[in-house]
């Protein structure tokens, strides 16, 4: 959803509840390609106008891939990040955390992968090397029950290392996993995504996918997909792969084959490699339910230009 949030409780004259929310700072992330799919790169603030509900908001801080951020003020002008006060940067945890992507792997080890183990083993290996060392890297597995097989970490042979401690078996509990994995990103500022390695098919689950696809969608955390399934041997895991994907910034591949599982992996990596990030603090809004994001870009007269984001957010609302 965003960096931090607050909530006030007060009470009208019926003694009953009222929900007020404040949010401190929304961290948006996007890819801009132009009308053949190339990326769009070297683009500066000015070069975006960020709408929230259709009030224009003020960017705080930029950044392209794993460049160190930049501060915004007002009138454009752009400065290291890392140089401003930290006094004048209300509701950001660190701004060294903004350096690079906190990347958060998922790891299906369940029953349904026993064929393919090793080689997607490999591939998320390569995944993980490749690599810039600004990103931080977490190795989880599942399959009933989640396992924290590495830690977010810059040492990236150290997450190789717990990936290759994996053993396969069980049933698969993917959204009850996606959801931990979830709620572990939240607690980290900066940009953050995660991946998604499976074979599709879930089959132990206490949660419903698309309330796990709004956590990820409120977070502010985009999700990857890669599914060694074909697309239409089971349609439903693949509409809600799709669907997760789409509504969070990211993308779903389907990757029978260990060939597209590396070509998938690498389009990850370049996509990470490609993305702007920036944050902002929300003006004055009165509306408690989903909120939704506009990137209108200033600079593209022929109108050439597509962007990919998450569509919206909806602040926390608790008592």
């Amino acid at each position: 959803m965003t960096a931090a949030g607050a909530v006030i409780r007060a009470q009208d004259s019926g003694q009953r509840p009222i929900f007020r929310v404040k949010v401190d700072m929304v961290v948006l992330s996007f890819q801009v390609t132009d009308n053949k799919g190339h990326y769009v790169n070297g683009l500066k603030p000015t070069d975006f106008r960020i709408y929230e509900d259709g009030i224009l908001e003020q960017i705080s801080t930029f950044a392209e891939g794993a460049k160190a951020p930049l501060a915004v003020a007002p009138d454009g002008a752009t400065r290291p990040l890392l140089e401003v006060n930290q006094d004048a940067l209300p509701g950001m945890e660190r701004p060294d955390a903004f350096v690079g992507t906190n990347v958060f792997v998922l790891f299906d080890t369940s029953n349904f992968m026993y064929k393919g183990f090793v080689y997607a083993e490999d591939a998320i290996a390569d995944f993980v090397r490749g690599l810039d060392r600004a990103d931080s890297i977490a190795v989880y597995t599942f399959s009933r029950n989640l396992s924290r097989a590495a830690p977010l970490t810059r040492d990236h042979s150290t997450a190789i290392a717990g990936l290759r401690k994996s053993v396969a078996g069980d049933d698969t509990a993917l959204y009850n996993a996606l959801l931990l994995a979830l709620r572990d990103a939240a607690k980290v500022p900066g940009r953050k995504v995660i991946i998604v390695f499976s074979n599709g098919p879930d089959n132990a689950s206490m949660v419903a996918p698309d309330d796990v696809r709004a956590v990820a969608e409120d977070e502010g955390v985009p999700i990857y997909v890669i599914s060694t399934a074909e697309v239409n041997k089971d349609p439903i895991s693949s509409n809600v792969f799709k669907r997760i994907s789409q509504r969070t910034g990211g993308k779903a591949y389907f990757a029978k084959t260990w060939q597209k599982q590396v070509e998938a992996f690498e389009d990850i990596r370049e996509d990470l490699g490609n993305s702007y990030t920036v944050t902002y603090y929300p003006k004055a809004n009165p509306n408690e339910g989903f909120r939704k994001i506009t990137i209108d870009p200033t600079n593209d007269p022929g109108k050439k230009w597509r962007i990919r984001s998450r569509p919206g957010y909806r602040p926390s609302r608790v008592l």
